[in-house]
């Protein structure tokens, strides 16, 4: 990402997140936390989560002098008849449509540009950048197939191995759904490389994991990354030093000789490539 697209992305103090339609669910996350965070913050959320305040029909009573009784009219309720938690209501529905047309592309606006809440606009823009039911479907599944192959890396610290569990867990439950802690447990803690195996299985004499979340795992496991890397590194070493004997043996230049001394029906014996400088008559017959 471009550094213009982290400003956008992230927004500032006098200006909402702009949208990143790729990344639609991290920007409607933000757009929230920036509205809560303006003066009228709860007013303001309010407007684009629910419907905004709507000015009530007051009733005029007929005139009681006329012998022919007349009906009961209505206006709207007029500035001088609201409270001042309606007017501050109703300037939050203003502050919450600048809020997110702010955020929004051209080619987005002027598809929703007829909308006259916050709370029409939100959701017509959810609706593009969502797509359909089957979209969501697709997305979900894409998810949970993302659960099912998450694994540790060879070689890959506890660090960055919780920071990309987190992202996972963080993608759920932005998706609403919400693993047991057991579950999410077991996944972080039977995923880890071999070399962690000790570690785990004091885990799972020590905590809770119906209880313990996976980041005090990560809190108690992070300090053994030294001895980890150690175990790794001995590992490592015990594969290296089979393939180098393996390489040395499968050397096309190293190939059996008969000894010059020996019948030819004798085992025959490994020897080196001769040189330039090799002289057969060296040997006696």
């Amino acid at each position: 990402m471009s550094t213009q697209q982290d400003i956008y992305a992230a927004g500032s103090e006098n200006r909402p997140p702009m949208l990143n339609k790729e990344n639609y669910v991290p920007w409607s996350s933000r757009l929230l936390r920036y509205a809560k965070s303006r003066p009228n913050g709860k007013l303001i959320y309010n407007s684009i989560i629910n419907c905004p305040y709507v000015r009530r029909m007051i009733p005029e009573p007929g005139d009681a002098t006329r012998t022919v009784p007349v009906p009961k009219t209505f206006h709207e309720q007029t500035d001088d008849e609201l409270t001042k938690v309606k007017i501050k209501q109703m300037e939050a529905d203003d502050q919450a449509i600048q809020t997110i047309l702010l955020g929004l592309l051209e080619d987005i606006y002027v598809a929703i540009d007829s909308c006259e809440t916050a709370q029409e606009i939100w959701l017509r823009v959810q609706q593009m950048m969502k797509g359909s039911d089957i979209g969501i479907q697709e997305k979900k599944a894409k998810l949970f197939n993302e659960w099912e192959r998450f694994t540790s890396n060879d070689g890959e610290s506890i660090e960055s191995y919780y920071h990309r569990f987190s992202k996972l867990m963080n993608d759920f439950k932005r998706n609403k759904h919400f693993p047991e802690k057991i579950a999410s447990n077991l996944k972080f803690l039977n995923n880890l490389q071999p070399e962690w195996s000790r570690h785990v299985t004091i885990v799972h004499q020590t905590k809770d994991l119906h209880t313990a979340d996976y980041t005090q795992l990560y809190d108690f496991l992070k300090y053994n990354q030294k001895e980890v890397d150690e175990l790794r590194a001995e590992r490592l070493a015990k594969i290296q030093d089979p393939l180098a004997l393996m390489a040395n043996s499968n050397n096309p230049f190293n190939y059996p000789v008969l000894h010059p001394n020996l019948p030819s029906s004798t085992t025959f014996i490994q020897q080196p490539l001769p040189n330039n400088n090799y002289n057969p008559q060296s040997y006696s017959t």
